[in-house]
């Protein structure tokens, strides 16, 4: 399990580390300010879809089906069709009517905004396509506990999007986002390729093959029905998430002129432990758990939870005190410079504080909602979800009046939280007071005081000499 994390930890960390070096550079190149917000509104619109369909929900609803399935290159390569259909469709009507999906994400810009925004939206649209193919063929990887591929190429994104930049740095703003946009659908292609080839590494190629053979002799109408059942609630479950982004990011088109940046780039800092940490190890230990309980074995499935919680709270607890004491020198070391002013790093740094808070509750609660995926308990954690939706949403409107952006981080972490409780209750207060009943608890408590202080010390240091 630990190879598993650990493959998959190191994976995430190259993607994000130049996924961060790409948003340096963005930065850089065009500040926080109307153009970025230009930007980042047409790429949110395909990341909303892509978390919604492409990834979680459809890993989490596929794999326990897959895992079960007496067909299952037939099986695969059926869910497979149907989702590329459907997908490909959307986005051709993004393509037809940008700009009313565009004014979907932000209501309040005028018709200036919109127009420019539109073709962005548009163009970045197709991603969502390679990503699904990209999740699909990843999913498969990690029923053979090969997970280094799928978490590494972002890696390729990332690239596509820094070539972009360094070649059009001395052009206008608008060249720029019709450049990156250009970029995001290049990563996506490598990404593919990436995926493909690991496909066949991995001898997986004969599943695809077989299953497009055989697809009109081989019956799995009873286990597509199945997964239908599951993935529906996992798409409430996992759309949560995405939909409260969507809205703040259209709450923030209210605020004044960068806030949705702010919230973008404090969310990349969240992103950065919520990936190489949370995700990892979620990850990682998904197809591991899910396997245990489909052969009866609850006691390894427990074992497994167990090290994960520990590994997962130590880690996240380091995290959050870092990012919340040391917010302001990181903002500043990383984005400070070219366009990105002190006052943008003091904003930003606000929200970051803000999202650190709800580090832990949010990776906790990814953790055991992937218990209830590995029991197919899909819809408990879906009403779960939206609970929580409906609490993020309803402070998000109150706080963002006299908070701004940092409100709406904030909101989101309360979220996360009510998210937590409710999980643990559905798998038992039992099971999680048994975690805590270990001398890791002393432990745990005793490091956050000592990192504590040596994070205050040291942020005391680096305000003074920074500024």
């Amino acid at each position: 399990m630990f190879k598993s994390i650990f493959s998959n930890s190191f994976g995430i960390l190259i993607s994000r580390v130049t996924g961060l070096g790409r948003d340096i550079l963005m930065t850089s190149v065009l500040g926080a300010n109307v153009w970025s917000d230009i930007f980042l509104m047409a790429f949110k619109f395909p990341n909303l879809f892509r978390r919604i369909f492409a990834e979680g929900s459809f890993t989490q609803s596929f794999m326990p089906s897959y895992i079960a399935s007496n067909q299952k290159s037939v099986f695969a390569v059926a869910i497979f069709i149907r989702f590329m259909v459907f997908i490909v469709a959307l986005s051709f009507l993004v393509t037809l009517f940008p700009g009313f999906f565009t004014k979907m994400l932000a209501w309040d810009w005028g018709h200036d905004l919109i127009s420019k925004t539109a073709p962005l939206t548009a163009i970045n649209f197709w991603y969502l396509d390679l990503i699904f193919i990209v999740t699909f063929l990843g999913t498969l990887l990690q029923h053979k506990e090969h997970f280094f591929t799928t978490a590494f190429s972002t890696v390729w994104l990332n690239i596509a999007m820094i070539v972009a930049l360094i070649l059009f740095t001395n052009s206008d703003p608008q060249t720029i986002v019709y450049a990156l946009s250009f970029s995001i659908l290049i990563g996506g292609l490598l990404q593919v390729a990436t995926h493909l080839y690991a496909i066949r590494q991995q001898g997986l190629m004969k599943i695809l093959v077989g299953g497009w053979k055989y697809r009109h002799t081989k019956d799995v109408k009873v286990e597509e029905s199945k997964f239908k059942s599951l993935f529906i609630p996992s798409v409430i479950g996992n759309s949560t998430a995405q939909i409260a982004s969507f809205i703040d990011t259209s709450l923030a088109s209210f605020l004044v002129a960068g806030s949705v940046s702010y919230l973008f780039y404090a969310n990349r800092i969240f992103q950065l432990p919520f990936a190489i940490i949370a995700l990892a190890i979620t990850t990682a230990l998904f197809p591991t758990i899910a396997k245990a309980i489909n052969n009866g074995n609850d006691a390894l499935a427990y074992k497994n939870l167990f090290k994960s919680f520990w590994l997962l709270s130590a880690l996240l607890g380091v995290s959050v005190l870092g990012g919340i004491l040391l917010s302001e020198p990181i903002i500043w070391l990383l984005f400070e410079r070219g366009a990105f002013t002190a006052q943008d790093t003091r904003n930003t740094a606000d929200v970051l504080m803000m999202y650190m808070v709800g580090l832990i509750p949010f990776g906790l609660a990814k953790l055991f909602s992937m218990y209830l995926y590995a029991q197919h308990k899909h819809l408990k954690a879906a009403k779960i979800a939206i609970i929580s939706l409906v609490i993020n949403l309803i402070f998000s409107v109150i706080l963002m009046q006299s908070m701004g952006a940092a409100g709406l981080a904030l909101a989101g972490s309360i979220g996360g939280a009510v998210q937590f409780i409710l999980t643990i209750k559905e798998v038992g207060w039992k099971i999680f007071f048994d975690l805590l009943k270990t001398r890791f608890s002393l432990y745990f408590i005793l490091g956050t005081l000592g990192f504590g202080v040596a994070f205050y010390t040291l942020n005391q240091f680096l305000i003074q000499w920074i500024r």
